[in-house]
């Protein structure tokens, strides 16, 4: 099981990154430009060559953006070369339906020894072929699933069934993660991997009864130095005040 985070911000990546929580990195074209990373495939291959050095050997998924046959397969052989432990991603089918898209999977994966994570998938049957075509990587959008009426989680346990008994090697990513709550409840259904945006992943770090118990171990704290500090004082005072008498008696003494 492990935690993928879904961004291309530097910052974010390395933040998490030092905890040692992270087992890898997604992206895709919309994720990029919202972290204004433009110049078409320059500026992509830029900022994937600086996650991809920074989380080595973890993965770091980036997708094609084309979906002709002839340009994937081309655009995805260019893309593994970047750096070693990229992870070429390709949408299940294209946007109406065009099938080139699994035979593509399959030729990368098979002839070229590439890694693909097939994404856009909606149902269990969509990632049990893309499994069958050699997929490394089977990326369920689960908050998609859900906004459209129906639990993910039966999708999941369905679909790590079939990996289990076919004994496929895909991994299976959940993605599109809506709110902190699908994190465990979709690695606890069966994905191995689900991918998370910075501020859930926060969300499940902080905790405001945490912050309220820290802040009471820091404030008793606190208080017991100043005790410590008041205590020694009073030490102190009290031993000046016994040299003082012991001096006047020593002094008294030699007087008589």
């Amino acid at each position: 099981m492990a935690i993928f985070l879904d961004t291309g911000n530097i910052s974010e990546i390395k933040k998490y990154h030092r905890m040692g929580i992270l087992r890898g990195v997604t992206t895709n074209p919309t994720i990029l430009l919202n972290e204004g990373v433009i110049g078409g495939m320059k500026g992509v291959k830029t900022r994937t060559i600086e996650i991809a050095k920074l989380i080595d050997p973890y993965p770091l998924s980036v997708e094609v953006t084309t979906n002709d046959k002839g340009k994937m397969l081309s655009q995805a052989l260019d893309i593994a070369g970047w750096a070693r432990n990229i992870v070429v991603k390709i949408t299940i089918h294209g946007p109406k339906g065009e099938l080139d898209n699994l035979e593509v999977v399959h030729e990368l994966e098979t002839h070229h020894d590439i890694r693909i994570n097939v994404t856009a998938m909606m149902s269990a049957q969509q990632c049990f072929l893309a499994a069958m075509a050699g997929a490394s990587y089977v990326s369920l959008l689960g908050g998609r699933v859900n906004n459209m009426g129906y639990n993910v989680v039966g999708e999941i346990k369905i679909l790590r069934q079939l990996l289990d008994e076919h004994k496929l090697k895909a991994q299976i990513i959940l993605a599109s993660t809506r709110e902190v709550l699908n994190v465990l409840e979709w690695l606890q259904a069966g994905a191995h991997i689900v991918t998370v945006v910075p501020k859930f992943l926060e969300g499940m770090i902080v905790h405001p009864y945490s912050k309220e118990t820290v802040q009471m171990f820091l404030d008793d704290a606190q208080k017991s130095e100043l005790g410590q500090t008041r205590a020694s004082e009073t030490k102190v005072v009290l031993a000046e005040k016994n040299s003082v008498k012991e001096t006047t008696f020593v002094s008294g003494r030699k007087a008589k």
